[in-house]
Order: C-alpha cells, then structure tokens, then sequence
C-alpha cells in the first residue's frame, strides 16, 4: 500500500430536497463486488419506487476496480459524478449509492451533475473519514518497578496500550507503524535501562480518523 488507505468512518445516509426532487445518498464500506451489488440490490428493494438508483464504487487499495451507473439519468449526470466525489475524497473499498424520487421539476445537465456530485459529498462529511494503518503488535515485558515509567513514555509519544498482563512481570501490548519499531525500543530500552524485553504479536489495521462525523 503505497499511498495512505482512506474510508468513511461508518455507513451513513443523507438526504436532501432540490426543487422537490429527494436525493438520498448511501454510503457503505465494501469488501468486494459481490458485495457492492447485494448493497445496491438492498437499496433498490428499500426504495420500489424510486426513480433512480444511481452509484458508483472503487475497490483495492489502487482503485484497480471502478464501477458507476447512471440508472436512467442522462449519461454522464449521475454515475460520473459520484465517482469523482469517491476519487476526490480519496476513498477505498466505498460505495455510493444515490436515490432520487422526481419531484416533478427538471434540473436540467448541470443541476442533475451538481445533485448527484453535492449529495454525497456531504453524505461523506457526516461519516468523517478515516485513515487505516497497518500497525505491528509489539509485546513490552518489563518489572512492575518500571510500569509507571513505561506509562509516562507512552503517553507522551500517544501510544495506546491495547493489553496489560499482570504476571510475574508485567507485558503490555501496543501498536505501532513499522517504521517506528527500532526507534520505540530502543527509547524503551534506554529508559528502563535494558530492564524490558520486546516481542512480535502480529500485526493489525488501525484506523485514525481525517475528519470527524459531522465535520
């Protein structure tokens, strides 16, 4: 994963109303296209009378996989727009699906364009966004003397203990990005005075978030 990994902090729905036509726009997390489809197939059932299921989706962490659908709406109105929205925002693994009820008036090209790119664009704002991170599990053993010191350093480096056993020694669990492995120990090592041992816990993606619900 070369570049930095972003998706919507949870699934969300946002709705609005320009000149009495609905737009509700769907944003969900996907894992594959199989997926994608059973959500848009789950949108259009919650949604019979719609007049449109529009959407569009990118999946892998090169976006190797794009699809949008314009479902009725003049080519290029809909689908594309959504599409830019997800690419913009620089989201993986996302699907947007947007549903319009007709309200009687046309929007004409460029309004349609601006509906279907601005609904779920502020569908994304009300989920947040977040950054996913492959991080390693670093086991720090060390004497219970040492605990409150090894506290004091993780919390001013912002690193979270993500298990504490209490044993003969104490072993607690944090995650950390690879690259910061070697500088992490040995800043531990330094301050407890080699008292500590390390170990590898496998690995794990975190998720820190870009922006918050709602921002």
């Amino acid at each position: 994963m070369t570049k930095p990994y972003y998706t919507i902090t949870q699934d969300t729905v946002f709705e609005q109303t320009i000149k009495k036509s609905r737009f509700i726009a769907h944003l969900y997390r996907i894992s594959d296209e199989v997926d994608a489809q059973a959500k848009i197939a789950a949108v259009r059932a919650d949604n019979p009378k719609a007049n449109h299921n529009c959407f569009a989706y990118m999946l892998g962490d090169d976006d190797h996989i794009q699809r949008m659908s314009d479902d009725g709406e003049p080519v290029g109105t809909a689908g594309s727009p959504i599409l830019e929205v997800l690419k913009t925002n620089e989201l993986h693994d996302v699907l947007a699906v947007v549903t319009r009820y007709f309200g009687g008036i046309k929007l004409g090209a460029g309004g349609l364009i601006r509906a279907y790119n601005g609904t779920p664009a502020q569908a994304i704002e009300v989920s947040g966004k977040v950054q996913r991170i492959l991080q390693a599990r670093i086991a720090i053993t060390l004497d219970y003397r040492n605990v409150d010191a090894l506290t004091y350093y993780l919390q001013q480096n912002k690193l979270t203990t993500l298990n504490t056993d209490y044993g003969v020694q104490v072993t607690q669990i944090i995650a950390v990005t690879q690259s910061e492995i070697a500088t992490i120990q040995q800043d531990i090592t330094n301050l407890l005075s080699g008292q500590v041992t390390f170990s590898e816990q496998g690995e794990q993606f975190t998720e820190i978030p870009v922006t918050t619900p709602g921002n």
